[in-house]
């Protein structure tokens, strides 16, 4: 699990072409067969909702042209199938991701957390998810 980061100085244009350069690298070595994302939905600093909506945007577009599937779950959605609570602070996503992944210390940054609990979202709400579920307590 990771972050990319790109420099705050940077224009936006280049910003993003940073983050598309890197999806593609990420998806050429990975080759996904699907990409979950999280919904943005609007926050209360507007700059920050409509630069986080590109980069989403960005990361849809990748992952189709690379004929994934895309998925995306809401923030709820999300800290409801992690943490149990829709309402679960950064923290408690963080937990229950160390938890769940049997990690030593908390995955940190609080944005590679994030990531790993998107993941984990979808692999309980898939269809292989459930699959494999009843597979175990079989």
């Amino acid at each position: 699990m990771g972050v990319i980061r790109t420099k705050p100085s940077e224009p936006l244009a280049n910003r993003l072409a940073t983050l598309r350069t890197e999806f593609t690298s990420l998806i050429a070595e990975f080759a996904p067969d699907s990409v979950a994302i999280e919904q943005v939905f609007f926050q209360v600093n507007v700059r920050t909702a409509m630069a986080t909506g590109q980069a989403s945007g960005l990361a849809l577009a990748e992952a189709a042209l690379a004929g994934c599937e895309v998925i995306q779950y809401t923030p709820n959605q999300v800290k409801d199938a992690v943490a149990g609570w829709g309402g679960a602070g950064k923290e408690q996503v963080q937990k229950m991701v160390q938890v769940r992944l049997n990690l030593s210390t908390l995955p940190k940054p609080a944005d590679a957390a994030d990531a790993a609990a998107i993941a984990l979202t979808h692999l309980a709400m898939s269809p292989m998810g459930r699959q494999l579920r009843q597979a175990a307590s079989s």
